[in-house]
């Protein structure tokens, strides 16, 4: 395995190739985003993970092939800067969180939550929905049927603990969330991509929850 996940604003991208999709990682803007893009191998078919900034960037990897979604994670403007430009150029679909949907600058052509598929080409992805970071934020599963699942959390989930959280409710909604649906359900081998920064596994992360629990971050 090539892919690393080590990517940086203005440099290149990183590429995995599973057996039926293809995950490349990049990242853009001040705030340093992940932006995801999917393509089916037995279709051609594409689908972009955050629109976060920087659209000629996005629209180069897009390329030719053309696009047929693009999945918001969250509300947060850091993570939606090249949302409208990226959905003019492409006529792409747009995907939300029902929760999240009205605070996009651009109208929203599918609102999901738990259990919702996506689908990217002849793969699937399964939503999550995770309440804490924002009301309507989302992960995607792609459980890949020849190897091992693969988790885009958002700023929900990241290396060393959850996303940031506002009040002690919301703290305890997101790792609870956090708790059941991701790491009561998923193995060790989950392999994590987050909104910021490098990626990780749900094995690296599991000895630690206790501990994240109870620093209340």
């Amino acid at each position: 395995m090539t892919y690393l996940g080590d990517v940086a604003v203005g440099g290149p991208s990183d590429t995995r190739e599973l057996d039926d999709l293809s995950i490349t990682k990049v990242e853009v803007g001040p705030m340093a985003n992940n932006a995801y893009l999917l393509r089916c191998n037995l279709t051609g078919e594409q689908v972009l993970i955050d629109a976060a900034n920087d659209a000629d960037t996005l629209l180069a990897l897009i390329g030719e092939k053309g696009l047929s979604k693009v999945v918001t994670t969250h509300q947060h403007g850091d993570h939606w800067q090249a949302l409208e430009a990226v959905v003019a150029a492409t006529g792409a679909e747009t995907v939300a969180g029902e929760a999240d949907a009205d605070a996009l600058p651009v109208p929203v052509t599918t609102r999901v939550t738990d259990g919702a598929r996506i689908l990217v080409g002849s793969c699937e992805l399964e939503v999550i929905h995770l309440v804490g970071h924002t009301p309507g934020s989302i992960g995607l599963l792609y459980d890949d049927p020849d190897g091992f699942a693969h988790l885009f959390t958002g700023d929900s989930l990241f290396p060393g603990g959850i996303g940031k959280t506002w009040s002690p409710d919301d703290f305890t909604t997101l790792i609870d969330d956090v708790g059941s649906k991701i790491f009561d359900r998923l193995p060790d081998d989950t392999w994590v991509y987050p909104g910021h920064g490098s990626d990780t596994t749900l094995g690296t992360e599991r000895p630690h929850l206790a501990e994240w629990r109870e620093r209340g971050w």
